[in-house]
């Protein structure tokens, strides 16, 4: 009979290269499998406790050389608080004045005429952003 040649005896010759790769692979898949987890748990319980709103600039008007009122128009949820950024421009591009204005109003949706105080004439006011904060 003839003997098997190719075959090489059992525990002899310690793990293969291949065996070695197996285990080496498994335990990036573990990490990578638990930081994909964490990632999930985190994304979740920000999108749970996230406060949805918006804000609109509906008009600005420069009043002086040192002053510009704003009406915005805040849509939010009931227990949020709304922190809205204006900024205004002079006519070179420049920003001549920047103010964050805070809405804790119970309402969701109302308009509100903010002024804003500059440190030249202001060519143009933009709404810069919101962001929406839980109250208390």
């Amino acid at each position: 009979m003839a003997a098997d040649r190719g075959a090489l005896p059992e525990g002899r010759y310690g793990r293969s290269a291949d065996e070695r790769a197996d285990r080496k692979l498994k335990i990036v898949g573990a990490v990578l499998g638990a930081a994909m987890l964490a990632f999930v748990g985190w994304a979740a319980v920000h999108y749970i406790t996230k406060t949805d709103g918006s804000t609109q600039l509906i008009r600005s008007k420069t009043i002086s050389d040192d002053t510009v009122q704003a009406v915005l128009e805040v849509r939010k949820d009931e227990d949020a608080v709304a922190v809205c950024t204006l900024r205004s421009l002079g006519a070179e591009g420049g920003e001549v004045g920047r103010k964050d204005f805070r809405f804790d109003k119970s309402e969701t949706h109302f308009t509100e005429l903010v002024t804003l105080r500059t440190t030249a004439h202001a060519a143009a006011t933009e709404l810069k952003g919101c962001r929406m904060e839980k109250r208390g």
